[in-house]
């Protein structure tokens, strides 16, 4: 039987000093919420997103025109019920702006 060449042993992991130092996770620039709060929900945001991908092709105006109120929150996303008689739905905080009555 030929020589057959030794296996290389694997490499030895980089010093701690040339590793990434762990950086914090980043955060989610939506604004703060809280239950109750009254909002609606940004066109610009809402319209490019996986939410509104899955939805009907044209929103709802009263979405956009608001007041919806907070119910949840969980995680990224709020649960909104609206002054309708509508199901509540859950969408994302970032796509949420308040709702000002002016």
């Amino acid at each position: 039987m030929a020589d057959s060449p030794a296996p290389t042993p694997p490499a030895a992991p980089a010093p701690a000093a040339t590793q990434p130092a762990a950086t914090e996770p980043v955060t989610s620039a939506a604004p703060a919420f809280k239950k109750g709060a009254l909002v609606r929900v940004a066109r610009a945001s809402y319209g490019a997103s996986l939410e509104a991908a899955a939805s009907d092709p044209e929103p709802p105006n009263y979405i956009f025109e608001g007041p919806g109120e907070i119910l949840a929150i969980k995680g990224d996303y709020a649960q909104l019920r609206w002054r309708r008689p509508v199901p509540d739905v859950w969408l994302r905080l970032d796509q949420l702006e308040a709702y000002s009555a002016a």
